[in-house]
Protein backbone atom coordinates (compact mmCIF):
# COMPACT_ATOMS: atom_id res chain seq x y z
CA UNK A 1 0.00 0.00 0.00
CA UNK A 2 1.23 3.67 -0.98
CA UNK A 3 1.94 5.36 2.06
CA UNK A 4 0.92 9.07 1.02
CA UNK A 5 -2.62 7.30 -0.60
CA UNK A 6 -3.05 5.55 3.43
CA UNK A 7 -2.17 9.12 4.88
CA UNK A 8 -4.97 10.79 2.61
CA UNK A 9 -7.24 7.94 3.00
CA UNK A 10 -6.78 8.22 6.79
CA UNK A 11 -6.77 12.27 7.01
CA UNK A 12 -10.44 12.03 4.50
CA UNK A 13 -11.92 9.57 7.14
CA UNK A 14 -10.70 11.80 9.85
CA UNK A 15 -12.15 14.63 8.33
CA UNK A 16 -15.49 13.44 7.42
CA UNK A 17 -16.17 10.97 10.45
CA UNK A 18 -17.14 8.64 8.07
CA UNK A 19 -15.50 6.04 5.43
CA UNK A 20 -18.24 5.77 3.17
CA UNK A 21 -18.20 9.77 2.91
CA UNK A 22 -14.44 9.52 2.42
CA UNK A 23 -15.07 6.96 -0.23
CA UNK A 24 -17.43 9.11 -1.96
CA UNK A 25 -14.62 11.74 -1.50
CA UNK A 26 -11.78 9.78 -2.92
CA UNK A 27 -13.71 8.09 -5.70
CA UNK A 28 -13.54 4.88 -4.63
CA UNK A 29 -15.51 2.03 -2.94
CA UNK A 30 -15.97 2.08 0.83
CA UNK A 31 -14.81 -1.14 1.31
CA UNK A 32 -11.50 0.00 -0.33
CA UNK A 33 -10.84 2.66 2.13
CA UNK A 34 -12.17 0.01 5.48
CA UNK A 35 -9.47 -1.83 3.82
CA UNK A 36 -6.91 1.02 3.84
CA UNK A 37 -7.46 1.48 7.35
CA UNK A 38 -6.90 -1.82 8.94
CA UNK A 39 -3.94 -1.92 6.51
CA UNK A 40 -2.34 1.15 7.81
CA UNK A 41 -3.70 -0.06 11.44
CA UNK A 42 -1.86 -3.35 10.97
CA UNK A 43 0.86 -2.04 9.89
CA UNK A 44 1.65 0.41 12.48
CA UNK A 45 0.35 -1.92 15.33
CA UNK A 46 -1.77 0.85 17.01
CA UNK A 47 -5.43 1.40 16.93
CA UNK A 48 -5.87 4.72 15.00
CA UNK A 49 -9.71 4.88 15.23
CA UNK A 50 -12.59 4.02 17.60
CA UNK A 51 -15.91 3.08 16.07
CA UNK A 52 -19.05 3.38 18.05
CA UNK A 53 -22.18 3.84 17.00
CA UNK A 54 -21.48 7.76 17.45
CA UNK A 55 -19.26 7.71 14.96
CA UNK A 56 -15.81 7.50 14.45
CA UNK A 57 -13.10 8.82 16.94
CA UNK A 58 -9.48 9.14 16.26
CA UNK A 59 -7.30 7.30 19.31
CA UNK A 60 -5.15 9.69 20.48
CA UNK A 61 -2.23 7.71 18.21
CA UNK A 62 -4.70 8.71 15.73
CA UNK A 63 -4.87 12.31 16.43
CA UNK A 64 -0.93 12.19 16.42
CA UNK A 65 -0.55 10.57 13.06
CA UNK A 66 -3.64 12.80 11.14
CA UNK A 67 -1.14 15.83 12.30
CA UNK A 68 1.98 13.92 10.16
CA UNK A 69 0.31 12.71 7.94
CA UNK A 70 -1.75 16.22 6.86
CA UNK A 71 1.59 18.11 7.13
CA UNK A 72 2.87 15.46 4.82
CA UNK A 73 0.52 15.89 2.28
CA UNK A 74 0.62 19.45 2.47
CA UNK A 75 4.47 19.08 1.70
CA UNK A 76 3.86 16.95 -1.16
CA UNK A 77 1.42 19.32 -2.66
CA UNK A 78 3.85 22.02 -2.24
CA UNK A 79 6.28 20.20 -3.88
CA UNK A 80 3.75 19.75 -7.25
CA UNK A 81 3.08 22.86 -7.23
CA UNK A 82 6.90 23.81 -7.04
CA UNK A 83 7.18 21.41 -10.12
CA UNK A 84 4.33 22.90 -11.78
CA UNK A 85 4.37 26.51 -11.45
CA UNK A 86 3.53 29.20 -9.46
CA UNK A 87 0.16 28.80 -11.71
CA UNK A 88 -0.80 25.76 -10.59
CA UNK A 89 -4.28 25.16 -8.91
CA UNK A 90 -4.72 25.51 -4.97
CA UNK A 91 -6.68 22.11 -3.64
CA UNK A 92 -7.36 19.88 -0.59
CA UNK A 93 -9.57 21.23 2.64
CA UNK A 94 -7.98 24.45 4.71
CA UNK A 95 -8.93 24.58 8.43
CA UNK A 96 -9.79 28.25 9.81
CA UNK A 97 -10.48 29.33 13.62
CA UNK A 98 -12.31 32.45 14.26
CA UNK A 99 -13.81 34.18 16.73
CA UNK A 100 -17.97 33.43 16.21
CA UNK A 101 -19.12 37.81 15.65
CA UNK A 102 -16.14 38.41 13.36
CA UNK A 103 -16.42 35.31 11.53
CA UNK A 104 -20.16 36.18 10.76
CA UNK A 105 -19.73 39.54 9.70
CA UNK A 106 -16.48 39.81 7.86
CA UNK A 107 -15.22 36.27 6.86
CA UNK A 108 -18.26 34.08 5.71
CA UNK A 109 -19.43 36.68 3.51
CA UNK A 110 -16.62 36.93 1.59
CA UNK A 111 -15.67 33.25 1.38
CA UNK A 112 -18.03 32.58 -1.88
CA UNK A 113 -15.38 35.25 -3.73
CA UNK A 114 -12.81 32.94 -2.19
CA UNK A 115 -14.29 29.65 -3.08
CA UNK A 116 -14.29 30.97 -6.61
CA UNK A 117 -11.10 32.16 -6.62
CA UNK A 118 -9.89 28.83 -5.92
CA UNK A 119 -12.67 26.05 -7.02
CA UNK A 120 -10.74 22.59 -5.91
CA UNK A 121 -10.23 24.06 -2.61
CA UNK A 122 -12.84 22.96 0.59
CA UNK A 123 -12.69 25.08 3.58
CA UNK A 124 -14.02 23.92 7.32
CA UNK A 125 -14.46 27.43 9.42
CA UNK A 126 -14.42 26.83 12.86
CA UNK A 127 -16.18 29.42 15.38
CA UNK A 128 -15.37 29.58 18.81
CA UNK A 129 -14.57 32.80 20.97
CA UNK A 130 -12.00 31.00 22.99
CA UNK A 131 -7.86 30.52 22.05
CA UNK A 132 -8.21 26.72 20.19
CA UNK A 133 -4.92 24.53 20.06
CA UNK A 134 -4.09 24.92 16.91
CA UNK A 135 -2.43 21.48 16.41
CA UNK A 136 -4.90 19.08 18.74
CA UNK A 137 -7.55 20.55 16.03
CA UNK A 138 -6.07 20.34 12.83
CA UNK A 139 -6.25 24.04 12.40
CA UNK A 140 -4.31 25.72 9.71
CA UNK A 141 -4.79 29.48 10.50
CA UNK A 142 -6.89 30.92 13.24
CA UNK A 143 -7.81 34.79 12.76
CA UNK A 144 -7.25 35.98 16.69
CA UNK A 145 -7.97 40.06 17.94
CA UNK A 146 -6.47 41.61 20.52
CA UNK A 147 -2.70 41.50 22.42
CA UNK A 148 -1.05 38.06 21.85
CA UNK A 149 0.55 36.37 25.00
CA UNK A 150 2.15 33.55 23.21
CA UNK A 151 5.47 34.85 22.01
CA UNK A 152 6.54 31.07 20.35
CA UNK A 153 3.54 31.86 18.27
CA UNK A 154 3.69 32.14 14.24
CA UNK A 155 1.93 35.24 13.37
CA UNK A 156 1.28 38.00 10.36
CA UNK A 157 -0.69 41.22 11.69
CA UNK A 158 -3.90 41.49 8.99
CA UNK A 159 -5.62 44.41 10.09
CA UNK A 160 -5.99 47.22 12.89
CA UNK A 161 -9.07 49.27 13.94
CA UNK A 162 -11.02 51.56 16.09
CA UNK A 163 -12.46 49.96 19.43
CA UNK A 164 -15.37 52.53 20.64
CA UNK A 165 -18.23 52.99 23.05
CA UNK A 166 -21.42 52.58 21.90
CA UNK A 167 -24.94 51.68 22.26
CA UNK A 168 -28.20 51.81 21.16
CA UNK A 169 -30.50 55.32 20.32
CA UNK A 170 -32.90 54.28 22.24
CA UNK A 171 -31.20 53.60 25.40
CA UNK A 172 -29.04 56.97 24.78
CA UNK A 173 -32.27 58.61 24.43
CA UNK A 174 -33.28 57.81 28.01
CA UNK A 175 -30.40 57.40 30.29
CA UNK A 176 -28.09 60.26 28.22
CA UNK A 177 -24.85 60.52 26.83
CA UNK A 178 -21.61 60.21 28.74
CA UNK A 179 -19.85 63.11 28.48
CA UNK A 180 -16.07 62.56 29.66
CA UNK A 181 -15.11 58.67 31.13
CA UNK A 182 -16.12 59.43 34.66
CA UNK A 183 -19.50 59.71 33.09
CA UNK A 184 -19.50 56.30 32.21
CA UNK A 185 -19.98 55.55 36.38
CA UNK A 186 -23.51 56.30 36.07
CA UNK A 187 -24.88 54.30 33.15
CA UNK A 188 -25.45 50.78 32.86
CA UNK A 189 -23.04 49.01 30.66
CA UNK A 190 -22.11 45.54 29.44
CA UNK A 191 -19.34 43.90 30.30
CA UNK A 192 -17.19 41.50 28.03
CA UNK A 193 -16.13 38.75 30.65
CA UNK A 194 -13.57 37.40 28.54
CA UNK A 195 -9.93 37.75 28.17
CA UNK A 196 -9.36 41.47 26.61
CA UNK A 197 -12.47 42.48 28.08
CA UNK A 198 -13.39 43.30 32.22
CA UNK A 199 -14.53 46.27 33.98
CA UNK A 200 -11.54 48.64 34.13
CA UNK A 201 -11.81 51.01 31.01
CA UNK A 202 -8.71 53.05 29.65
CA UNK A 203 -9.39 56.32 27.73
CA UNK A 204 -6.45 58.96 26.06
CA UNK A 205 -6.62 62.26 24.73
CA UNK A 206 -4.17 64.68 23.66
CA UNK A 207 -2.03 62.60 25.97
CA UNK A 208 -3.76 62.36 29.11
CA UNK A 209 -5.01 59.30 30.24
CA UNK A 210 -8.58 58.55 32.10
CA UNK A 211 -9.68 55.61 33.81
CA UNK A 212 -13.12 54.68 34.44
CA UNK A 213 -14.40 51.32 36.81
CA UNK A 214 -17.68 50.37 35.09
CA UNK A 215 -20.45 48.64 37.14
CA UNK A 216 -23.53 46.78 34.48
CA UNK A 217 -26.14 44.14 35.76
CA UNK A 218 -25.19 42.33 32.59
CA UNK A 219 -21.87 40.72 31.27
CA UNK A 220 -21.39 38.27 28.31
CA UNK A 221 -18.88 35.61 27.52
CA UNK A 222 -19.40 35.82 23.68
CA UNK A 223 -19.61 38.84 21.56
CA UNK A 224 -22.73 37.71 19.93
CA UNK A 225 -24.36 38.49 23.01
CA UNK A 226 -22.53 41.92 23.46
CA UNK A 227 -23.74 42.98 20.17
CA UNK A 228 -27.78 41.22 21.05
CA UNK A 229 -27.61 43.17 24.74
CA UNK A 230 -26.14 46.61 23.12
CA UNK A 231 -29.01 46.16 20.06
CA UNK A 232 -31.42 45.49 22.92
CA UNK A 233 -30.70 48.85 24.56
CA UNK A 234 -29.89 47.34 27.83
CA UNK A 235 -26.37 49.51 28.04
CA UNK A 236 -23.06 50.66 26.60
CA UNK A 237 -20.12 48.39 25.63
CA UNK A 238 -16.85 49.18 24.35
CA UNK A 239 -16.67 47.11 21.11
CA UNK A 240 -14.51 47.36 18.06
CA UNK A 241 -16.22 48.38 14.76
CA UNK A 242 -15.56 45.22 12.99
CA UNK A 243 -18.25 43.88 16.13
CA UNK A 244 -21.00 46.64 15.29
CA UNK A 245 -20.36 47.68 11.65
CA UNK A 246 -23.53 46.92 10.05
CA UNK A 247 -25.12 48.51 13.09
CA UNK A 248 -22.87 51.52 12.82
CA UNK A 249 -23.10 52.32 8.98
CA UNK A 250 -26.75 52.05 9.63
CA UNK A 251 -27.63 53.88 12.90
CA UNK A 252 -28.83 50.87 15.00
CA UNK A 253 -25.87 52.39 17.29
CA UNK A 254 -24.63 54.99 17.81
CA UNK A 255 -20.59 55.68 19.08
CA UNK A 256 -20.16 57.91 22.20
CA UNK A 257 -17.24 60.05 23.92
CA UNK A 258 -15.81 60.21 20.61
CA UNK A 259 -13.48 62.83 21.71
CA UNK A 260 -11.63 60.00 23.18
CA UNK A 261 -9.69 57.08 22.61
CA UNK A 262 -9.10 53.80 23.09
CA UNK A 263 -6.58 51.29 22.36
CA UNK A 264 -6.65 49.82 18.93
CA UNK A 265 -7.47 46.36 18.15
CA UNK A 266 -4.99 44.28 16.14
CA UNK A 267 -6.28 41.23 14.36
CA UNK A 268 -3.82 38.78 13.45
CA UNK A 269 -3.63 35.60 11.66
CA UNK A 270 -1.59 32.72 13.95
CA UNK A 271 -0.50 29.38 12.28
CA UNK A 272 0.46 25.97 14.60
CA UNK A 273 3.78 26.26 16.14
CA UNK A 274 6.51 24.73 14.11
CA UNK A 275 5.26 23.99 10.96
CA UNK A 276 5.44 25.99 7.76
CA UNK A 277 2.22 27.71 6.50
CA UNK A 278 0.66 26.10 3.60
CA UNK A 279 0.25 27.78 0.28
CA UNK A 280 -3.66 27.84 0.90
CA UNK A 281 -3.24 29.16 4.34
CA UNK A 282 -0.95 31.77 2.93
CA UNK A 283 -3.84 31.77 0.20
CA UNK A 284 -6.67 32.55 2.48
CA UNK A 285 -4.79 35.07 4.76
CA UNK A 286 -3.41 37.26 1.72
CA UNK A 287 -7.27 37.00 0.87
CA UNK A 288 -8.41 38.02 3.75
CA UNK A 289 -5.69 40.79 4.28
CA UNK A 290 -6.76 42.16 0.75
CA UNK A 291 -10.46 42.09 1.63
CA UNK A 292 -10.19 44.18 4.80
CA UNK A 293 -8.12 46.70 3.35
CA UNK A 294 -10.70 47.28 0.81
CA UNK A 295 -13.39 47.21 3.19
CA UNK A 296 -11.62 50.31 5.34
CA UNK A 297 -10.48 52.34 2.48
CA UNK A 298 -12.39 55.14 2.03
Amino acid sequence: MNRLTSMETFVRVVDTGSFSLAARQLRVGQPAVSKNIAQLEDRLGVRLLLRSTHGLTPTEAGRSFYEHARRSIEAADEADMAARGAGANLSGRIRICAAVTFARLHVVPRLGAFLAEYPSLDVDIILDDRNTDLIEGGIDIALRMGQLTDSSLTVRKLAQCKRLVLGAPSYLETAGEPLVPADLAEHQTIVYDQRGGGTAWTFQQNGRQASVTVGGRVRVNAAEGIREAVLSGLGLAIASEWMFSPELESGRVRPVLQDWSLPLLDLWAVFPTGRQASAKARAFVDFIEKQLVEAAAP
